[in-house]
């Protein structure tokens, strides 16, 4: 079949095509190319199209790095279902080719919501498995569609016991968009990153991140507050027919409470009333590696009941000899964090 490449601009185009393939992401949205865009990076929306019919799309980011510059492909490209993926992928890969020496890059890596069985075909574009990973390959969903009696019932015995328990503790969980919000958001999310040791988002990236979703109702605020002190915060978005667990952040002031549990479940909830057929706790760790960084948060994602999702691994396509230097790099930090 014939395809052609061409950049898109009208976001209407773009966001009726994710309509129809509704993946499990937002990071392919047209807000989260804005989201870098605003942030000064070159961004890049191409189509695949089969004469004048849209099969695929691809956001593009040109990330600027003291180790090298690179064209990253988020959760993407989207293909659309039941499409020639391997000739779509030919004629797109050969565009970003073009693109990343015409941007002076190193390397271009994707990070394909794609099941992981379909590896060979990037395997077969000259792609090799990135070193690190950039976005969640395992994520852990929740099929919402189901009465809350049952999704109570399905949930691990120890996570109804929290959200009961919270309830008679009289945890209150509000959801708020107030500017405001941000401040208290951030007062939490800090204090966390601090006690667990890992570096987190700038407040002006998660502003930023908020906003864009917040103001077409896409994002909100959730907190859990006890006698007045919040202990508990995070920030939910809503696209697409999911929501998204995506920052979060407690502090250990009571440690006699647990407000995470009821503040997901009053989420689960809202994303019901708000017509989401899937929640999405995001990543998860690999079963076979218990001392994975994430090994307890993934257990409490867990707790809720759902099903896990994998995805290809990240693949890397590299175009100068820079590349193995930012390979070399990531591959070190990658052992250091035990990931």
């Amino acid at each position: 079949m014939n395809y052609s490449v061409a950049e898109i601009k009208d976001e209407q185009r773009w966001e009726a095509f994710m309509q129809e393939q509704r993946p499990h992401t937002f990071l392919h949205s047209w807000k989260w190319g804005l989201q870098y865009e605003h942030s000064g990076s070159k961004i890049f929306r191409l189509g695949v199209y089969r004469a004048e019919q849209l099969m695929a799309v691809a956001l593009l980011i040109k990330i600027n790095a003291r180790r090298g510059a690179f064209l990253l492909c988020p959760h993407g490209p989207t293909v659309a279902r039941d499409a020639d993926a391997a000739g779509i992928l030919k004629v797109l890969v050969e565009e970003l080719l073009n693109i990343g020496q015409r941007e002076r890059c190193d390397f271009i890596r994707i990070c394909p919501l794609q099941p992981v069985t379909e590896k060979s075909l990037y395997a077969s574009l000259g792609f090799r498995p990135a070193p690190i990973h950039m976005h969640p390959e395992l994520s852990w969903l929740l099929d919402i569609t189901k009465d809350e009696e049952t999704l109570l019932k399905e949930m691990r015995k120890t996570t109804r016991y929290l959200i009961k328990k919270s309830e008679k503790d009289r945890i209150e969980i509000t959801m708020r968009t107030d500017p405001e919000a941000m401040e208290d958001f951030w007062k939490v999310y800090k204090a966390t990153a601090d006690r667990q040791h890992y570096t987190p988002f700038s407040k002006s990236y998660l502003k930023q991140e908020f906003d864009l979703f917040a103001k077409d109702n896409q994002a909100a605020f959730f907190f859990g507050t006890y006698q007045g002190t919040i202990i508990a915060a995070s920030i939910i978005i809503f696209y697409n027919g999911s929501a998204y667990y995506h920052h979060s952040g407690s502090l250990q002031i009571f440690p006699h409470l647990n407000a995470s549990s009821l503040l997901q479940w009053r989420a689960i909830q809202e994303a019901k009333r708000r017509g989401c057929t899937l929640y999405n706790f995001w990543g998860i760790s690999p079963d076979n590696k218990p001392k994975h960084p994430w090994a307890g948060l993934s257990l409490f994602k867990k707790g809720f009941g759902g099903f896990p999702e994998e995805y290809v691994h990240a693949q890397d396509l590299p175009l100068t000899k820079k590349y193995w230097l930012n390979f070399a790099i990531e591959t070190f930090r990658r052992l250091k964090r035990g990931l």
